[in-house]
């Protein structure tokens, strides 16, 4: 008989290491070699060349969206600033790999004929995470923009009507290059989620970073190094990036300020 409180013989503890765990840990042979160099090598350079490519133009196009959808909010015409109003929350509170399987299997009944011809004729899966990746970054986009904008004082706006300039060409012209000046590092925030985001692509079959490491993973039975390489490549780019922002921080925005 056991006594008060003790444990079964027959049954590890809840939380406590497998006993041969250590052992297949250290008998483990890591090879980074294998994966960072020859045809798997390349495959990673091409993932994060499909990565850098569909961010970079994700990234210009949301950036695009995102004012548009902006300045709509602000306007005086209601039929606008509700449209913007439901875009933005319905895109931003739907997750996003939703979104992407919502293009990827509903873009045909979504988009026109033509659209979809012209699509399915060059690379579909590229095209629908560049809108998924697009309107989702969009939406939170245009709230950060519409942020720079209440911090502008309000005169501005007034007088550049004042002058004879349009609602549009106020902002074009005054308001919204003094705005982006304010939101530079919360934009960058933002461009950096949409790299990271990027690797949701590969559920819809693009040939990411993120799926080419996937698919070293299944040919070498190396899925440690192979997503540790691509791990150190995403967090390089976010570096880069971050260091770019940090450096027009300090020298930029700085110097003007004087």
């Amino acid at each position: 008989m056991h006594a008060a409180g003790g444990h079964s013989s027959g049954r590890p503890c809840a939380g406590r290491i497998p006993a041969g765990f250590w052992g297949r840990l250290l008998a483990y042979q890591f090879d980074f070699g294998q994966v960072v160099s020859g045809e798997y090598g390349q495959w990673l350079l091409s993932g994060l060349s499909t990565t850098l490519h569909i961010s970079g133009i994700a990234i210009v196009l949301s950036l695009g969206l995102g004012t548009m959808v902006a300045v709509m909010r602000l306007s005086k015409v209601r039929p606008l600033v509700w449209a913007a109003a439901i875009f933005t929350e319905f895109f931003r509170n739907t997750p996003l790999l939703v979104q992407i399987f919502f293009w990827y299997f509903g873009s045909y009944s979504v988009l026109p004929e033509a659209v979809n011809q012209w699509l399915y004729a060059r690379d579909f899966e590229f095209a629908c995470g560049v809108i998924a990746l697009t309107v989702y970054t969009a939406a939170f986009i245009a709230e950060e923009i519409r942020s720079g904008i209440f911090s502008i004082p309000k005169n501005q706006l007034e007088a550049s009507r004042a002058c004879g300039l349009s609602f549009i060409q106020a902002m074009a012209y005054v308001i919204l290059p003094q705005a982006f000046r304010v939101i530079i590092p919360p934009l960058i925030s933002q461009f950096l989620n949409l790299i990271k985001n990027s690797s949701l692509v590969m559920t819809i079959g693009v040939m990411d970073l993120t799926y080419m490491a996937r698919q070293i993973e299944a040919h070498t039975f190396h899925g440690f190094e192979a997503f540790t390489v691509s791990t150190m490549m995403y967090l390089t780019i976010s570096l880069i990036v971050s260091l770019g922002v940090n450096l027009y921080n300090r020298y930029v925005l700085h110097v003007r300020s004087r």
